[in-house]
């Protein structure tokens, strides 16, 4: 609807703005993908890096078997290469976009057993970062990986194969 004069507060080049849309932004869910994006991007690449040290240094994967052993986790020295690994694999899963949903569940269910078994003993302050990934975790699971990424790539191309 266009605006008898263009000197109004919700007028705007003669045509009326939608103050609700103003003031809820609803303009910025046009970069909900590209923030998926970089979400993805960013916290998978802490991942990768939070255990590459444990991936390639036998040194630092036996300090990760003492470091469970002394919180009681059982079998450190099977739990510490597979966990290393599962972080790692959920890494790169994000900033690919690969099986982005099931990856959000593994780190969101690491992440809970790091609070219960580590974290917790320094408080909410210390279990924050871990605390962080479960709901990163969760919110990569319930909404996907977005548009940028090889899941909706394969998927849709599965889609068109199959209706063929």
């Amino acid at each position: 609807m266009a605006c008898a004069s263009s000197t109004s507060p919700i007028c705007q080049g003669g045509a009326r703005v939608n103050i609700s849309r103003l003031v809820r932004l609803d303009g910025l869910a046009r970069g909900a993908d590209a923030a998926l994006l970089a979400l993805r991007i960013g916290v998978g690449g802490f991942l990768v890096w939070g255990v590459w040290d444990n991936i390639t240094s036998a040194e630092h994967m036996q300090k990760f078997v003492a470091f469970l052993k002394q919180f009681g986790f059982p079998y450190p020295e099977l739990l510490a290469p597979f966990d290393g690994g599962l972080q790692f694999a959920c890494g790169l899963a994000f900033i690919l976009g690969a099986l982005t949903r099931w990856a959000g569940l593994l780190c969101a269910a690491n992440f809970v057993v790091a609070i219960a078994m580590v974290d917790h003993h320094a408080g909410l302050r210390a279990s924050f970062p871990s605390l962080a990934l479960v709901l990163i975790g969760l919110l990569l699971a319930t909404h996907g990986p977005g548009r940028f990424a090889v899941d909706g790539l394969v998927w849709r191309r599965r889609a068109g194969l199959q209706r063929r």
